[in-house]
C-alpha cells in the first residue's frame, strides 16, 4: 500500500474540543468530584471587622467538641505568603484587616461538624479606624493596614512606600509631557471611576491537602499555575519545592484570574499537619468566594490629553489609583499592567504615567482577566472620545491616526513592535458596525480599541511521548481552565507530528510528573507552550525517522510523518508509528521528544520587554430608553489580532466569551460595600451577572497578523477580549444620547437620571 503525498493542515481548522463529549455528557471531574477515604472536611471562621486587634482566641470548646480531629490558629500556621509583597498570613496573627479574613479553622469527620465547632470558637477583638477609599487612605495621618510594611519581603520591581498605605509606586515617562501640552491645540482632561466586580467562578473554591507520614505534602486543587503554587508553598513554609506535590483535577470550572496564587490551599495544610495523615477537604461557599477570595480592582482614573488640531496626540498624561484592599496579592502587576496601558494603543511622543497600588480595609483585590487593563482603558478610551468631539473630528479617524502600526515604538515599555494588527482590527470593527451610518434617535454608535502584553519573560517545558502503540501523550503543566488548550496543543503536535488528533492525549498537571509551566494565565499558553510542545513533537519526530531510516534504507530527511505513519517523502510502501518503534523494541520502549520556551528579550519578569502584544477593536451599536434609562445592546462588533489563528472556532469561543464578561461589569456588576466594609451583595442573587438570556448579538471577526516566534504565527487573546468593552459602549451611549457617564456601570439608574439632568439642562 502506498500513501498519498499531500495532507490537509490541522491549523487554522475548527477541529471540534477534544473534551467535549467530558464535558457535555457530565462525566468531566473538578476538584469538588475527588473522593478519598478518611477525608475530613474543613471549615475557616472568617474575621467580622474590618480593621481590629485580636486581644483573644478560645479554641477550647470546638476542640472537645465530638468529630473535631483538629483546630488551628494563625499561631499554628505562622507563614505568610504573596506573589508580590509577602505580606499575607494565612489565618490573622494579631489583627485582622479586612471583614472575611480568616483567623481559625477547624477540620471535622463531617461539614455539619465542623460548621458546628467553628460557632464555638470565641474571638475578643478591639477595633482599630479602618479606611476603605483609595484618596482616604492616602492622606497623611490615614490608619496604617500594614505597619511593619517596610520589613515585608517583595519582588525586585515592586516599592512599598513606608509608613503610608502605597504597596506599590510605578512611574513611566518619555518625551517631554510640559512641552507636549504647552505645544497643543486642544488640551482635555478628567476622572473616571471603576466599580470593584467579581470573577463569578461557577465552580467554587476548594483544595484537599495530605500529609503523609515523612511530612510530605500533597494538595489536589483547581489552580491555574500548579508549578508557581508548589514554589509559593514552598517559599512560604520555608521547606524545599520536593517535599511539596500539586496535582490539579482534570478540569477547572472558571478561573479568569481568580484561580491563581495562595487561596485556601495553606489553611487545608495546616489542618492536614494535625490530622494523622487523613486528607482535608475546605470548599468554599458562594458568600465565602466573594468575601474572601478576590474581586476586581476598583479604580479611580484621571486622564489628560493634548493634541494638534489635525488630530495627532502629542501628550498625555494618566494617574491611576487602585485600590487593592487589605493585602497586596497581585495588586502591583495588576497596577504595572494597567499603567502599561495608560495612555492607550496610540504613538504619543510625550507622556507620563504615574499608578498608586493602595491597601484599603476592602477585601483582596487582584488578577481578573484583563489585569489592570479595564479599568485604564475605560478611561483614555472615554477621553480620546471626548477629545474627538472637542476637535469636531471623528473619533474612528483620531483613533486611526494614532493608532501604533508595524515598527511603532512601545509608549512604555520602549520596545519596537512587529505582529500589529490595530489599524486592520479598527477598519473592520468599523465596517461591519456600519460607522457613519445614520440612525434613529436614540440609537447610537461607539468604538474603542486596546492592546496588551503578555507575562513575560515565562517558561514552558512539555514532553511529547510516542508510546509503543503509536498513541501519542503531550505531558505538560498548562490547565484546561475552559480555554480549549487540550484542543489546541492536540493540534500543534498533529501537525507537527504528523500524529491523528484522536490518538493524542494530553495529561493533566501534577508536579511530581508534569514539567515545569509558568502558569496558564496571561494568555500565554498558546504562544509559550504552543512553542514547547512544538519543539518536543520535532524532536520526537526526529528519533522516529531515525529508527525508520534503518527500515527504508534512507535517510531521516528523505521521510515524513503523517496520520500516524512514516513514508519515503516520494511515495512508498508506509509504516505505522507502532511499526516502527515495534520493529525495532518488540519488548516495548516509548520515544520521549523534549521541548521548552523561553524567549530571549530584554529584562526580568514584569519589567522588560513583552514577547508578543495582542491587539483589539470594538464597535457597537445601542439603544436607549431614555424612559427607563435600559441601555439595549442591538449589535456587537469585535475584532481582535490573533497573530495565527490555530483554532478559529476557539478564537471565536473566546471573543464572544469576554464581550459578555465586559458587557456584565459594563452595565450591571458592582460590589457594594456598607460603610462598615462589610459586602452587601455577595451571591448570584444580589450581585448581577448577564446570563444566556442577556448574550446579544456578537460578531467575533479574526485579524491575523502572524507573529515571527508563535507556534504556526500564533499569539494569545483571551485577557483582552473584554478590555475594550466599557468604553465603546460608553461611546455609543453618549453617540446616541449626548450624555456621558464618568462612573460605571452605567446602570439603567445612572443613564435615566444623567438624561433628566440633561433635558433640565443640569451640568
Amino acid at each position: 500500500m502506498t500513501v498519498q503525498i499531500g495532507r490537509e493542515s490541522f491549523i487554522g481548522k475548527s477541529l471540534p474540543r477534544v473534551d467535549a463529549l467530558d464535558k457535555v455528557t457530565g462525566r468531566a471531574v473538578y476538584g469538588d468530584d475527588i473522593k478519598m477515604t478518611g477525608l475530613l472536611y474543613g471549615k475557616i471562621l472568617r474575621s467580622t471587622r474590618a480593621h481590629a486587634k485580636i486581644k483573644r482566641i478560645d479554641v477550647s470548646k470546638a476542640k472537645a467538641l465530638e468529630g473535631v480531629k483538629a483546630v488551628v490558629t494563625g499561631r499554628d500556621a505562622p507563614f505568610r505568603g504573596g506573589e508580590a509583597l509577602r505580606d499575607q498570613p494565612f489565618l490573622a496573627i494579631d489583627k485582622v484587616r479586612f471583614i472575611g479574613e480568616p483567623v481559625a479553622a477547624v477540620a471535622a469527620v463531617d461539614e455539619k461538624i465542623a460548621e458546628e465547632a467553628i460557632k464555638l470558637i470565641e474571638v475578643e477583638y478591639e477595633d482599630l479606624p479602618a479606611v476603605f477609599d483609595v484618596f482616604e487612605a492616602l492622606k497623611p495621618g490615614a490608619p496604617l493596614i500594614h505597619e511593619e510594611l517596610h520589613t515585608y519581603e517583595h519582588i525586585p520591581i515592586v516599592s512599598p512606600v513606608p509608613g503610608t498605605n502605597i504597596c506599590a509606586k510605578f512611574e513611566f515617562e518619555r518625551g517631554d509631557i510640559e512641552k507636549g501640552f504647552a505645544d497643543a491645540d486642544v488640551v482635555i482632561e478628567d476622572t473616571f471611576t471603576f466599580a470593584p466586580s467579581h470573577h463569578g467562578q461557577i465552580e467554587p473554591f476548594m483544595a484537599i491537602a495530605q500529609v503523609d507520614y515523612n511530612g510530605r505534602i500533597t494538595v489536589w486543587v483547581p489552580n491555574d499555575a500548579p508549578s508557581r503554587l508548589r514554589k509559593d508553598l514552598s517559599d512560604a513554609m520555608k521547606i524545599p519545592q520536593d517535599r511539596i506535590r500539586v496535582i490539579s483535577p482534570p478540569y477547572m470550572g472558571g478561573g479568569f484570574g481568580g484561580k491563581g496564587g495562595l487561596k485556601v490551599e495553606m489553611v487545608c495544610i495546616a489542618l492536614a499537619m494535625h490530622t494523622e495523615c487523613r486528607p482535608v477537604k475546605i470548599r468554599l461557599t458562594r458568600e465565602e468566594t466573594f468575601e474572601a477570595t478576590l474581586t476586581r480592582h476598583g479604580a479611580v482614573c484621571w486622564v489628560k490629553m493634548g493634541a494638534k488640531k489635525d488630530g495627532r496626540i502629542i501628550a498625555c498624561h494618566s494617574k491611576l489609583f487602585y485600590n487593592t484592599g487589605a493585602y497586596a496579592e497581585k495588586g502591583p502587576t495588576v497596577t504595572l499592567h494597567g499603567c502599561e496601558s495608560g495612555v492607550g494603543p496610540y504613538d504619543i511622543p510625550n507622556i507620563k504615567v504615574e499608578g498608586y497600588c493602595v491597601y484599603t480595609n476592602r477585601p483582596i483585590a487582584g488578577a481578573l482577566r484583563g489585569y489592570g487593563l479595564p479599568q485604564s482603558s475605560w478611561a483614555h478610551e472615554s477621553l480620546i472620545d471626548m477629545l474627538s468631539h472637542k476637535l469636531g473630528m471623528d473619533p474612528l479617524e483620531v483613533r486611526l491616526k494614532n493608532a501604533l502600526v508595524e515598527g511603532s515604538i512601545n509608549p512604555i515599555r520602549g520596545d519596537r513592535l512587529f505582529s500589529v494588527g490595530l489599524k486592520e482590527c479598527l477598519e473592520k470593527a468599523a465596517k461591519e458596525i456600519e460607522w457613519g451610518k445614520k440612525r434613529p434617535p436614540n440609537r447610537g454608535v461607539g468604538i474603542a480599541c486596546e492592546y496588551k502584553a503578555t507575562k513575560t519573560p515565562s517558561g514552558s517545558t512539555a514532553f511529547v511521548r510516542i508510546e509503543q502503540d503509536g498513541s501519542v501523550e503531550v505531558v505538560t503543566s498548562s490547565v484546561e481552565i475552559g480555554q480549549g488548550v487540550r484542543t489546541i496543543l492536540t493540534q500543534i503536535v498533529a501537525e507537527e507530528l504528523g500524529a491523528s488528533p484522536n490518538l493524542i492525549k494530553v495529561t493533566v498537571p501534577d508536579t511530581d510528573y508534569t514539567p515545569f509551566d509558568a502558569s496558564t494565565t496571561a494568555s500565554r499558553t498558546t504562544f509559550h507552550m504552543g512553542n514547547a510542545v512544538r519543539e518536543a513533537a520535532r524532536d520526537a519526530k526526529r528519533q522516529l525517522l531515525e529508527l525508520a531510516s534503518k527500515l527504508f534504507n534512507l535517510s531521516p530527511d528523505q521521510l515524513d510523518t503523517w496520520d500516524n505513519k512514516v513514508f519515503p517523502k516520494g511515495g512508498g510502501k508506509e509504516m505505522t508509528f507502532r511499526e516502527v518503534i515495534t520493529s525495532h523494541y518488540g519488548a516495548g520502549l516509548s520515544i520521549l521528544g523534549r521541548g521548552s520556551y523561553y524567549p530571549n528579550i530584554p529584562g526580568t519578569l514584569f519589567s522588560g520587554h513583552s514577547v508578543f502584544y495582542m491587539y483589539a477593536a470594538h464597535a457597537v451599536e445601542i439603544e436607549v430608553d431614555v424612559e427607563t434609562g435600559i441601555i439595549t445592546i442591538l449589535k456587537y462588533v469585535a475584532a481582535h489580532d490573533v497573530g495565527r489563528a490555530i483554532n478559529p472556532k476557539a478564537c471565536e469561543g473566546q471573543i464572544e466569551g469576554g464581550v459578555l464578561q465586559g458587557i456584565g461589569s459594563t452595565l450591571y456588576e458592582e460590589i457594594i460595600y456598607d460603610d462598615k466594609g462589610k459586602m452587601l451583595n455577595p451571591n448570584f442573587r444580589d450581585y448581577k451577572m448577564p446570563t444566556a438570556m442577556d448574550m446579544p448579538k456578537i460578531i467575533p471577526i479574526i485579524v491575523e497578523a502572524p507573529h515571527k516566534e508563535g507556534p504556526f504565527g500564533a499569539k494569545g487573546i483571551g485577557e483582552i477580549t473584554l478590555v475594550p468593552v466599557a468604553p465603546a459602549i460608553a461611546n455609543a451611549l453618549f453617540n446616541a444620547t449626548g450624555v456621558r457617564i464618568k462612573e460605571l456601570p452605567l446602570t439603567a439608574e445612572k443613564v435615566y437620571f444623567a438624561i433628566k439632568k440633561q433635558k433640565e439642562g443640569v451640568r
